[in-house]
């Protein structure tokens, strides 16, 4: 025994003992919360899937039940006491311990304020489920708001367009500042400044760091935005045939500005026109080593009355059974959204199929791990070579797009990035103080960090339009995590694995050793490691934005 272990045989037994009570709480919480998962998971999808409101009852009652699970005083109690006294010894206890703490630290209320919470989330679930844009007389789906702001050129037409979809704010605004009083409710008497901070301590981020890294990605951003946005301005002018001091939120070509308009000559559009996006994304998927086949034959694919108009992925039960959820028509946003959520899918089946990853740690290293995941791959549809690898567009035709493809890649990141801004700060004001005039502090932030001029005397929660300030809270900001991370894993995977060298353009068509590396570093490991020891274990070295930085300027 070494001088620095002075532990006698009476700790040792002391050690063992915690290790063998702590799994006894593992296993008595997986037993009950496993059949949970999968409930909640069917119940939503479901009701996201058909509108079903008895789906979404049965949703909201899984997620009680769950609440309550987590909300269980004598559990907490056992496993505050086991992480103060820090003798759980097996590395592999110790992260299910962090996990399981915070989960029950998160329901540590009132099971009438959890209850309220759900009801209130699970409602607004429902609104925007249902809600569809009346433009001019006519129901209209997000697809089609969409393509008449990306297609039209009269002024009045997109602003009876814009302002249509922007509806769904005004219905249901006040029901968020009902739920966002509630969660910072619930944050306050568990000892946290507000539902905001709450959320990302419990994360596994701390506010201020997330904080340094959301200002250091304005500072990099923003001259080279600035740059770009007096050419966006210059285009969608001549576009519609008015002066740069005459436009407005609704003449750049999306809902919330936060995609890049077509500000150069190559229609990405044309090239997805009539092509199966289904094959495409389970091919290429399949040319580097990740079989997401079985995953999309679980999905549901296309639009139809009733169903949730955007996309997500859903790990339906930490096994294996992993869904997307699209809306697809022949273009290239939908190209990218297919590549992005089976990113999200193949990081589930990855972790999922670890066969020695504890139930508990089934879940990516961190919010915006599997984001930048998503992302890397989402980039692909506007990559010059992947079309050529992909849809088999000849090489000089790929040749000839490329300057404008990495111009509108450079253009769609800042584009992205100068909303997120907008929503991180948003959100993080809005907890810290609910009732500050929400629609007033929202048109000075995208003025301020998308330099959109808004409309004069506009009053409207237009915030509220935008689903994830309502039912995804404190998110966004992973969005940018993720793109540093993406970039970041982008620079590892050109210089050690393909070796091309092609920071711009490479795709990975075709190297199975890009699936295999993120099998084993990023997906395969779960949540074994914090999310930082995690990306330095798999790209060699901690979060930076220095390859984001790198493309955008």
């Amino acid at each position: 025994i070494g001088n620095n272990d002075r532990r006698g045989a009476g700790d040792d037994t002391l050690f063992c003992f915690m290790d063998m009570e702590l799994q006894e709480i593992i296993d008595r919480t997986v037993a009950e919360y496993a059949p949970l998962v999968k409930a909640s998971s069917e119940a939503y999808w479901e009701g996201t899937t058909t509108g079903s409101a008895a789906a979404f009852d049965r949703y909201a009652e899984v997620s009680k039940k769950i609440a309550g699970l987590f909300s269980d005083v004598r559990t907490f109690d056992a496993l505050r006491g086991l992480k103060e006294s820090g003798s759980v010894t097996d590395p592999l206890l110790r992260r299910q311990l962090d996990e399981l703490y915070n989960s029950f630290m998160s329901r540590q209320a009132d099971k009438a304020l959890l209850d309220a919470i759900i009801e209130k989330e699970t409602a607004l679930e429902r609104r925007y489920a249902a809600f569809r844009a009346d433009f001019r007389g006519r129901r209209i789906n997000d697809n089609e708001v969409e393509r008449l702001l990306r297609t039209s050129a009269d002024c009045s037409e997109l602003q009876d367009v814009w302002e249509a979809h922007k509806a769904v704010g005004r219905e249901v605004a006040s029901d968020i500042l009902e739920v966002v009083r509630l969660r910072n409710q619930l944050a306050d008497c568990l000892g946290f400044t507000n539902y905001h901070s709450m959320s990302l301590i419990l994360s596994g981020e701390k506010p201020r760091d997330v904080e340094l890294l959301m200002n250091e990605v304005d500072e990099l951003s923003r001259d080279s935005f600035v740059q770009v946005k007096a050419e966006i301005d210059e285009a969608m002018a001549l576009r519609c045939g008015i002066s740069v001091s005459d436009l407005r939120p609704w003449h750049y070509q999306g809902r919330f500005f936060q995609e890049a308009p077509d500000l150069y000559p190559v229609d990405f559009d044309s090239y997805y026109k009539g092509r199966d996006l289904e094959r495409l994304t389970v091919d290429y998927y399949r040319s580097i080593g990740l079989d997401v086949e079985p995953m999309l034959r679980r999905s549901d694919l296309y639009p139809r009355e009733g169903k949730n108009q955007h996309a997500f992925c859903i790990d339906m039960d930490c096994m294996g059974d992993v869904r997307v959820l699209c809306n697809l028509t022949d273009n290239e946003r939908w190209m990218e959204t297919m590549l992005h959520e089976f990113g999200h899918a193949a990081y589930s089946a990855g972790h999922d199929a670890n066969p020695e990853l504890p139930f508990l740690l089934r879940e990516a290293a961190g919010i915006f791990t599997t984001e930048g995941v998503a992302m890397m791959f989402g980039r692909l549809s506007r990559n010059p070579e992947w079309m050529r690898l992909n849809l088999g567009i000849p090489a000089e035709e790929a040749e000839r797009i490329a300057p404008d493809c990495r111009r509108s890649a450079r253009l769609s990141q800042l584009v992205q990035s100068r909303f997120m801004q907008v929503v991180y700060r948003f959100e993080k004001a809005m907890y810290a103080d609910p009732e500050q005039d929400l629609n007033a502090l929202w048109r000075n932030l995208v003025e301020k960090y998308q330099l959109l001029t808004y409309p004069d005397g506009r009053d409207e929660p237009d915030w509220a339009a935008k689903i994830h300030i309502a039912l995804y809270p404190c998110y966004y900001h992973n969005y940018q995590l993720g793109e540093l991370f993406a970039s970041q894993m982008h620079h590892y995977i050109v210089e050690h694995i393909t070796r091309s060298g092609d920071m711009a353009f490479d795709s990975y068509t075709g190297c199975a050793e890009v699936g295999r590396w993120l099998t084993e570093k990023v997906f395969a490991p779960g949540k074994l490691y914090p999310w930082n020891e995690m990306i330095t274990r798999a790209a060699g070295e901690p979060l930076t934005a220095a390859w984001w930085a790198a493309e955008v300027r």
